[in-house]
């Protein structure tokens, strides 16, 4: 490998997705290199040549960068560092070709995201949201003897559905759940026989299975070709009418005009949402005003303890590259 590390340049081509508070310390990559910062979060296609000319390193957050300007990318570029779990952005088998590597930062923000799971859950149970915008909106009916008029219910006993919930985010829910007294079903492409499985816990290869058990559904897998649309009009009629989905991965996993349908419907009893298909989603969608949506705009992973974290992280990965020793490499 070449050795780029003594007058290494790296460029932030969105610092703003990351930074948008400006509380964040980047000490920890301006030390091992020279570190240019864009301050805007959706830069232009065309600006982003302009951006990465002369620079050894790319770090992004959430942006699409296309095939044809990748194409153009100059030879200096050695390193694309997505500032996340998710990488379906870029693409990563031209970026092999021209040399480039790409990595991400999987386990930033496990526990943040954990929590939100579980945040969703509990707001749900309590009928926390609806009761809370029934009073803005100046009803109190809820205060008289007419009783609660939206479901509110316990979650000791009920089960937890875990779409490719394996992994390091959907260990962390499971741990959450089963202190909830809630039992969790897993999906997973294949079985390995594991000793130590929690007797409420059960992995299974059926998502079918999985969407028939559950009162509630999350959301944990990568979006790629073969789990963009997985939850469609078919998946979403497999669930009880009392369940609900949530979704803390990316918004393509679900088939939006399907889930709206059956929200419409009554096939499910509602949606936790901080991924959508376009985000924000357009003027006139109707997940803003469903009453039966939860909408939350992609804050799972923006606690300021946790973007801290990734930026540490972010500069570990381009240290390790540096030197040699790449990691979290995903193509």
């Amino acid at each position: 490998m070449e050795d780029i590390s003594k007058r290494c340049k790296v460029v932030v081509l969105n610092g703003g997705r990351l930074d948008f508070d400006k509380k964040l310390d980047f000490s920890d990559l301006s030390a091992i290199a020279d570190v240019t910062k864009y301050d805007d979060s959706t830069p232009m296609t065309s600006e982003i040549l302009a951006r990465v000319a002369g620079h050894d390193v790319v770090i992004t957050k959430e942006i699409t960068v296309p095939s044809e300007v990748l194409a153009l990318f100059p030879s200096s570029v050695k390193l694309i560092c997505e500032a996340g779990t998710g990488y379906n952005n870029h693409d990563c088998v031209l970026a092999r070709q021209k040399g480039i590597s790409v990595c991400n930062v999987p386990e930033y923000s496990t526990d943040a995201v954990a929590h939100l799971v579980i945040t969703f859950i509990l707001n749900i149970s309590c009928s926390l949201i609806p009761q809370t915008r029934w009073i803005a909106q100046g009803r109190r009916d809820n205060f008289t003897d007419k009783g609660l008029q939206h479901p509110h219910f316990e979650l000791d006993g009920m089960t937890l559905g875990l779409i490719g919930g394996s992994g390091c985010i959907g260990r962390a829910v499971t741990k959450l759940a089963l202190a909830l007294g809630m039992r969790v079903i897993i999906s997973t492409r294949g079985l390995r026989p594991r000793s130590d499985l929690h007797p409420d816990v059960k992995v299974t290869t059926s998502m079918e299975e999985l969407l028939h058990r559950s009162d509630f559904v999350s959301i944990h897998c990568p979006l790629n070709s073969e789990t963009t649309s997985l939850i469609d009009a078919a998946a979403l009629k497999l669930m009880k009418p009392s369940a609900f989905i949530i979704n803390t991965a990316r918004g393509g996993i679900i088939a939006e005009a399907d889930l709206i349908c059956a929200l419409r419907c009554g096939t499910i009893a509602g949606a936790a949402l901080d991924v959508q298909n376009v985000e924000p989603p357009g003027p006139d969608s109707p997940l803003y005003t469903a009453p039966n949506v939860t909408l939350t705009p992609h804050i799972g992973w923006k606690r300021l303890q946790t973007r801290q974290r990734l930026i540490h992280l972010v500069a570990q990965n381009v240290s390790s590259f540096l030197r040699g020793k790449p990691v979290n490499v995903v193509n």
